[in-house]
């Protein structure tokens, strides 16, 4: 994933090691041809992550969209990142302001699990949550409390679904 840092260095992480897939949005909002892109579609990333998405995930998706201002932590610095974020369907897509009309990169949610970053990660700031897969960290901050836990319903509503498939598949009677 790839986020210019305010500094003028990049920070630059292999979404192929991410979700198998590279994130593909044209510049110029058409995709002109019959090229086949490898975005991280809904069913791309479920086959990368060996998981899967009920209807009633897909209904809770499509009624838990939030947009709004991030801090992003930098991976190796104290300094955090100023983002705007928008997440729909089970992707948070990161913009340098909310009036940009293309992404930066996309974080695709599926497989990820969402928690309070604790005080054993040396983060000492309050309305800090973390994002973990394998070993992909990201940690974000919000600017109050009420953002913060706006974002970590959201959030959970795309990092539990596989979960809770997995857990109605189990419960069903037979």
């Amino acid at each position: 994933m790839f986020f210019p840092e305010s500094s003028g260095a990049s920070e630059v992480e292999s979404e192929d090691d991410l979700c198998g897939s590279r994130t593909s949005l044209p510049r110029n909002g058409n995709n002109s041809g019959n090229t086949l892109n490898r975005g991280n579609t809904t069913a791309h990333v479920c086959w990368h992550r060996n998981t899967s998405v009920s209807m009633l995930d897909f209904s809770i998706a499509i009624e838990n969209q939030l947009s709004g201002n991030l801090l992003r932590k930098f991976k190796n610095s104290n300094g955090w990142q100023k983002l705007w974020v928008v997440f729909t369907n089970f992707t948070l897509f990161f913009y340098k302001t909310h009036e940009d009309e293309y992404p930066l990169a996309s974080l695709p949610l599926l497989g990820y699990s969402v928690t309070h970053a604790g005080e054993s990660e040396n983060i000492h700031k309050d309305h800090v949550f973390k994002l973990h897969f394998k070993s992909h960290i990201y940690y974000f901050r919000t600017e109050s409390e009420y953002f913060f836990e706006r974002w970590m319903t959201v959030i959970r509503s795309a990092t539990v679904s596989a979960s809770r498939t997995r857990y109605l598949n189990r419960t069903e009677p037979d």
